[in-house]
């Protein structure tokens, strides 16, 4: 059966430093029908002023899982969007707030969905912002773009909100059937640890100087968006890799202590 997409979209607020802002989070959460609230390493919570600015959304403070990293408020979902108020030097595959609120609705019906929101001062690091499928940029006036985070919270939450309606409506909303679900962020991070192992092992990646190569291996695969089944291909692939080298090492190091009358003769002898 289907689920409710509303029961499936996380909305994460990474390292928030006001409590208030938590509180106005929640309120615009609740506005637009959604619930479900993530808080990495909030600066401070439960607060007074959190509770204050959530007005009549405290069901949704009180439900508000707290974790201690990005990795565990993300954990078992299929799609991921970070806002990112910047360009970045590596260009992210980039939706805006309309299309976010479209795809991310599209998708819930199908799986776990997280929308990211940085700290008040920086955002997201690139590091957490490379653990997105998409980024999501609001358009604001660039003579004055600073945003707040309940603002930013608010717009995105309204887009989710419009694209149920359109929905209701009979909208252009569709889904994409598929015979497997998409790849979990969990099962993806696990990925890329194996990948850049055995790259490193075939000194294709140098680890103490290895560039921008990972982040953009990293793109590459958000942006083809592998299934569970195509996620296992790949990583029997590195693993069939890795034992091929150990083996073939291993047969070089033994002939290399053999015996030199027990070395085999090179073709030209």
């Amino acid at each position: 059966m289907t689920a409710n997409p509303f029961d499936n979209i996380r909305i994460v607020l990474v390292n928030t430093s006001h409590p208030g802002n938590i509180g106005g989070a929640a309120r615009a959460m609740k506005n637009m029908g959604l619930s479900r609230l993530y808080l990495v390493e909030p600066k401070e919570f439960p607060s007074e002023k959190a509770v204050w600015r959530a007005a009549g959304a405290l069901d949704v403070l009180d439900k508000a899982v707290v974790v201690e990293t990005l990795d565990e408020a993300i954990e078992g979902c299929g799609l991921v969007v970070g806002t990112s108020a910047r360009e970045r030097r590596i260009p992210w595959p980039l939706v805006d707030p309309r299309q976010c609120g479209e795809r991310c609705w599209q998708e819930a019906g199908e799986h776990e969905v997280a929308l990211l929101f940085g700290r008040e001062d920086r955002g997201l690091t690139n590091e957490e912002l490379h653990k997105c499928q998409y980024h999501v940029h609001i358009p604001a006036n660039p003579e004055y773009s600073s945003l707040n985070l309940a603002t930013a919270v608010q717009v995105l939450c309204y887009e989710l909100r419009m694209a149920h309606l359109s929905q209701q409506e009979g909208g252009p909303l569709g889904k994409t059937e598929w015979d497997m679900p998409p790849a979990k962020s969990e099962a993806l991070e696990r990925y890329f640890e194996h990948l850049q192992q055995t790259l490193e092992t075939l000194d294709f990646l140098n680890p103490d100087n290895p560039r921008q190569t990972m982040t953009r291996l990293r793109r590459l695969y958000h942006r083809i968006r592998p299934d569970e089944m195509e996620l296992s291909i790949l990583r029997g692939v590195l693993t069939a890799t890795q034992n091929y080298i150990y083996h073939t090492d291993k047969r070089l190091k033994s002939l290399e202590a053999a015996p030199e009358n027990e070395k085999p003769l090179d073709n030209g002898e």
